[in-house]
């Protein structure tokens, strides 16, 4: 049971390491886009490449759809970013359980976008948990956990990529050691992180009284979606990528040092640094509405803007 593309090398993990797929569970597929085109899951595209058979059940607590899993009999279920709260009676139904991969070492960042909140919290560590699921959210034993540091530019997508590819090798270890009985599940306990809560476009909104630092993270967190932004003289400007730069380097673009203005620009022929609530951050790579991502010293050299001007909105 997955969706997106992070649950993809989990189903090839499996295929390749000789599971037998039974089926694959995904969610509807849904019109995106401008046209509005019907497009499929990146896991239904992956299943029909393997010719494995597809269900897409709007609410998979349906008794009906219950009956369909039942009569496939599965020996275990491998969930991953699915997308749809399972019902006890889909928990209970194979005779090893239902298996989850999560994004995280649990129980640190139960909830829908652990990836992105570790790169914005400054995590030195992430990872993989392959888990017994239960009733809770994200709450079920922890079967087995690998790590990776998170590299100091890791944004959001890059980290993504990375955990969705240990989470297909996790699964296959998880896999053989339930099937030969050497997993001790254990419990979590209480995480010591708040709920890493789903995103929105909302939160890239840039407030220029946090610190620098705080801000160069939500940039790499938010980077590929929903992106961080800010406003220039009343268009949104996306921002891309930045680095927390130094007092000295602010008077080296502008020959001024802080004026307490959080927001407050700094403007030389190549170089664009902000003013915070603690600290400059330099943005390297931007984006001005109706305009290409750019890095910014190409950016300026076709774009005026003015030392001074206060980033956000009006």
């Amino acid at each position: 049971m997955g969706t997106p593309d992070f649950a993809v090398p989990a189903l090839e993990a499996l295929v390749k390491a000789g599971h037998e797929a039974a089926a694959v569970v995904t969610q509807p597929d849904k019109p995106k886009g401008r046209g509005k085109a019907v497009l499929m899951t990146p896991v239904k595209e992956k299943a029909l490449e393997y010719e494995i058979p597809v269900y897409q059940p709007k609410r998979v607590r349906d008794p009906e759809f219950i009956e369909v899993l039942r009569a496939l009999a599965p020996e275990v279920i491998v969930v991953v970013a699915f997308g749809q709260i399972l019902p006890k009676e889909i928990l209970t139904l194979p005779p090893y359980g239902c298996v989850n991969i999560h994004a995280s070492l649990l129980p640190k960042y139960r909830g829908a976008a652990p990836i992105q909140w570790a790169v914005i919290d400054g995590e030195a560590v992430s990872g993989v948990t392959t888990m017994q699921m239960d009733e809770g959210l994200d709450t079920g034993d922890i079967l087995e956990q690998e790590e990776i540091p998170l590299d100091p530019a890791e944004t959001g997508g890059s980290l993504f990529e990375k955990l969705s590819i240990l989470g297909g090798k996790l699964i296959v270890s998880t896999l053989s050691g339930l099937e030969a009985g050497t997993l001790a599940p254990r419990p979590q306990g209480e995480s010591s992180t708040s709920y890493a809560k789903m995103l929105d476009k909302s939160m890239g909104e840039v407030d220029w009284t946090m610190e620098a630092a705080a801000i160069e993270r939500l940039i790499r967190g938010l980077n590929p979606w929903p992106s961080a932004y800010t406003h220039y003289n009343g268009k949104t400007l996306k921002l891309w990528a930045a680095k927390v730069a130094s007092s000295e380097e602010a008077k080296a673009v502008s020959g001024e040092a802080s004026q307490g203005i959080p927001g407050r620009i700094l403007v030389s022929k190549d170089a664009l640094l902000v003013e915070t609530g603690a600290g400059f951050l330099s943005i390297t790579e931007l984006q001005l509405e109706g305009k290409k991502r750019m890095e910014t010293a190409a950016f300026l050299r076709g774009f005026s803007m003015e030392t001074g001007t206060v980033l956000g909105r009006a």
